[in-house]
């Protein structure tokens, strides 16, 4: 039955690369949050439940390559998100304690999975999940995306 699952995995991963990964765009002004983001004196960890040729390709679309401390994928952790294993790993990349660090995420699974290292998160909505959804994750703010939290940054979590 594993088995299984790993050939049902590599299909279903292998038509998403075929039928629809040309297709992404990259969220407006990201690599510009990302700027801010570092301006601020602030490192950035990524933590993705993706494998990282699609990671690395997600960097690459977003033009943030250089700005990326750490990384954690699929590869780097036993458990995929909501278990908080990429959190644990990407803290230790970064040689940061929970307290110092915030996850932005657009997902619930990020939200649980930063709870569980106890971590506070921010939501974005464009991960094509409910408000509400976030909010019950655990989630202390939301946004509507890359660009939205950028024009709002002075008054967001990020800075606190």
């Amino acid at each position: 039955m594993e088995s299984f699952g790993k050939e049902l995995e590599k299909h279903r991963s292998g038509l998403y690369k075929r039928l629809y990964l040309p297709d992404v765009k990259a969220f407006p002004k990201v690599r510009e949050l990302f700027e801010r983001i570092k301006s601020d004196g602030k490192l950035i960890a990524l933590a993705s439940s993706s494998a990282k040729e699609e990671a690395d390709y997600y960097k690459h679309l977003a033009n943030i390559e250089d700005l990326v401390e750490a990384e954690v994928c699929s590869e780097d952790v036993e458990n995929s998100k909501p278990a908080p294993d990429v959190f644990t790993v990407a803290l230790r990349r970064i040689g940061r304690d929970s307290h110092d660090v915030l996850v932005v995420g657009d997902t619930p699974y990020d939200a649980e999975a930063a709870a569980k290292s106890n971590l506070r998160s921010v939501g974005v909505l464009c991960g094509g999940f409910a408000e509400q959804e976030l909010l019950d994750a655990g989630t202390i703010a939301i946004f509507r995306d890359p660009e939205h939290l950028l024009a709002r940054y002075d008054n967001s979590p990020l800075v606190q």
